[in-house]
């Protein structure tokens, strides 16, 4: 099967990365990232950053440290606890990065009904976990706040 264009509308912050710059405010002369939790050889901004989260919530246990068969249900727990999650958009294999409190995929034959996302009501829950990840994170987006954000991508 090949690869097809979607889309979706996300709420959060574009931090770019991949194969272009990040939008970021921690970068050095050459645009890398220059957070100490990130490695850039390791080239997995994803993982990193979701580990980087999950420990600032409280969840440092790991599949080496587990203590039995739940590690992945608890592990999936103490994520959907963050209130964000990653995404991306682009190519897959040159993708780049969205921190993201919301989304709604608006591929399909559905129309999307966008009546009142400027003024949701999970709004400020949603800017109040996007501040604390970023807090964690300790990066500082070029966008200045969060916001809907069109995210194309060949999947």
């Amino acid at each position: 099967m090949g690869r097809s264009l979607s889309a979706k509308l996300v709420y959060g912050y574009d931090l770019g990365g991949g194969e272009d710059e990040w939008n970021v405010r921690e970068v050095d002369e050459y645009g890398g990232l220059t957070v100490a939790w990130f490695d850039e050889d390791d080239n997995d901004f994803v993982g990193a950053a979701q580990r980087r989260l999950l420990a600032a919530a409280g969840f440092t246990e790991t599949w080496e440290t587990r203590k039995d068969d739940g590690y992945y249900g608890r592990e999936r727990e103490a994520e959907a606890s963050l209130g964000v999650k990653f995404g991306w958009y682009g190519v897959s294999d040159y993708s780049e990065h969205v921190l993201v409190a919301h989304e709604i995929k608006v591929c399909g034959a559905e129309p999307v009904d966008l009546a009142g996302l400027a003024v949701h009501p999970n709004r400020a829950a949603w800017d109040a976990a996007l501040s604390s990840a970023l807090e964690a994170l300790g990066i500082t987006p070029t966008q200045e706040q969060p916001g809907w954000l069109l995210c194309a991508y060949y999947g």
